[in-house]
């Protein structure tokens, strides 16, 4: 099943807070969505689905309604829509992003390139273009709950890792500088840093990063692990000319320090 989107669309029918649509009740086991987006029928079919696979499910259509929503409620993801009246998604993606590591997933009109790579660039974990299929919807969701829950340090001998100081906690995802203190991490920057110290040493394609931390092949979204690297590049660097991830031309990236096991 294909949903087709369409980029704006007045809210005057749509859902709001303090509805059935809007808000579902929330217990202590249950993951929780929020699904920012102003298409009616985009938003009805989102929560419809997420809800028969178990999911609490949030569904607002504007950035007001967005905070009102998370002044109340604890949220493990986020599925934001970029094309919203009033603040647009990448405004609230970049504002969101500067309160909390709350993963979120962009959706952005198919072909709009330049609004996918900014989201990734404030901060966005993953990104999904319209028109969509619901079930990679849920794919991309379950890959990053997996992921935010351990499910990739599962299988690694240690839970922490050294490097040049900092410290990488894989049981708490968590990573701290050598002054002791946290650096916040979203759960892409984190998996790419995991994917990295796992592999120091070693050269990795940009198509390889995306299927490790992502969970699929690039198939052309190269650029979206660039950005990555950037972002995961401006928190580890303290020296400026020097990085611990060095770009191989052509070949893609290698993780330069000595990691070790704590």
């Amino acid at each position: 099943m294909t949903v087709v989107l369409r980029t704006r669309q007045s809210s005057a029918n749509g859902s709001t807070i303090g509805t059935p649509d809007a808000i579902s009740v929330m217990t202590q086991t249950t993951q929780t969505v929020l699904v920012v987006e102003d298409d009616q029928q985009t938003r009805d079919l989102i929560a419809r689905y997420l809800r028969e696979h178990s999911f609490a499910v949030g569904a607002v259509t504007s950035g007001k309604e967005m905070d009102r929503y998370l002044s109340q409620n604890r949220v493990d993801l986020i599925v934001l829509d970029l094309m919203l009246p009033g603040e647009d998604g990448l405004s609230l993606c970049r504002r969101l992003r500067a309160e909390s590591t709350t993963p979120i997933i962009i959706l952005t009109a198919k072909g709009e390139d330049l609004d996918r790579i900014l989201g990734l660039e404030m901060g966005a974990d993953d990104y999904l273009p319209k028109p969509f299929n619901p079930r990679e919807l849920l794919a991309r969701i379950n890959a990053i709950m997996r992921r935010q829950s351990g499910g990739l340090a599962a299988g690694a001998a240690a839970t922490r890792l050294t490097f040049q100081g900092w410290t990488i906690d894989l049981r708490m995802r968590e990573l701290r500088d050598p002054e002791g203190a946290h650096v916040p991490l979203t759960s892409a920057e984190f998996d790419l840093l995991q994917a990295f110290c796992e592999r120091a040493g070693r050269i990795l394609t940009r198509d390889s990063l995306l299927n490790m931390t992502r969970g699929r092949p690039g198939g052309g979204f190269g650029r979206s692990i660039d950005v990555l690297v950037s972002r995961l590049r401006r928190k580890l660097d303290r020296t400026e000319g020097t990085s611990v991830i060095r770009t191989v031309r052509t070949g893609g990236y290698i993780f330069t320090p000595m990691v070790e096991e704590a």
